[in-house]
């Protein structure tokens, strides 16, 4: 049985096990853990949390002990409120769209690469406390 994940903000750990800044990643019974950690601007993606949130994705596909990933938000108000708009506002058109790109590609980091014999894959799972936000956000998940 699944005990509900406990969702720690950065008041609580300054930063996660590995050494990230804007995730919390752990791994536990075969089970990674991903909480996006910053609550204060509803979890909003720039681009060094886009980068930790691809790093600790990679980190779970080359683990063959991981079997679930279980994504969440830090904070009561939200999962993932979407880009950074204080981040976006600060870049060009062009380079906004790059950001954009590159934030979508995290979806294509497949956690189901690693499907061998001996690792068939990991079972995606978005936990959220508040209201996962429908649109992108959504459409994002459902390809993981």
């Amino acid at each position: 049985m699944l005990r509900p994940y406990k969702r720690k903000c950065k008041s609580e750990r300054e930063k996660s096990e590995m050494g990230y800044e804007n995730i919390l990643y752990e791994k536990k019974d075969g089970i990674a853990y991903i909480t996006f950690n910053r609550p204060k601007v509803l979890n909003a993606l720039n681009n060094k949390t886009i980068e930790e949130l691809r790093q600790a994705l990679v980190d779970a596909r080359d683990d063959s002990s991981v079997r679930v990933l279980i994504l969440t938000g830090a904070g009561e108000k939200a999962f993932v409120a979407g880009a950074d708009i204080s981040e976006l506002a600060q870049r060009t058109p062009v380079d906004g769209k790059e950001f954009s790109i590159s934030g979508q590609s995290v979806a294509h980091t497949r956690t189901a690469g690693s499907e061998t014999r001996h690792h068939p894959g990991i079972w995606r799972i978005a936990a959220a406390g508040a209201a996962v936000r429908q649109g992108r956000c959504a459409r994002t998940l459902s390809y993981w």
